[in-house]
């Protein structure tokens, strides 16, 4: 039997961001704030190397946002933009599979 293409799941409004090259200082709340001006944020998370104990930043991050259209515009906006001392790039969070086993935090990866 043929599919239709009204038949597909309908896909999710929410947008993963892949946020790269933040300087070591940036914080969840200040990534929060900057995006929050584009529309809804529901997730900020700075990946760390708490895995290894220095707990440093990984000066990589992943935003999750309410609204595809508004992800789309923070990505137009804020991608090779400064934040801070750093040129920041901003794309789309591919997920890594359609398993949602892991922490909220590494189930996306950013694109190659």
């Amino acid at each position: 039997m043929r599919r239709r293409l009204t038949d597909s799941p309908r896909r999710s409004n929410k947008i993963n961001l892949y946020v790269g090259n933040l300087s070591s200082t940036v914080t969840e709340i200040e990534l929060n704030h900057v995006f929050s001006v584009f529309g809804p944020v529901i997730e900020v998370c700075i990946m760390n190397d708490e895995y290894i104990g220095s707990g440093q930043s990984r000066r990589y991050a992943y935003v999750k946002m309410e609204e595809r259209m508004q992800g789309e515009a923070a990505i137009l906006s804020l991608n090779g933009k400064l934040l801070g001392s750093h040129v920041i790039g901003v794309i789309e969070a591919l997920p890594v599979s359609p398993v949602n086993t892991s922490p909220p935090c590494n189930k996306y990866r950013h694109r190659s």
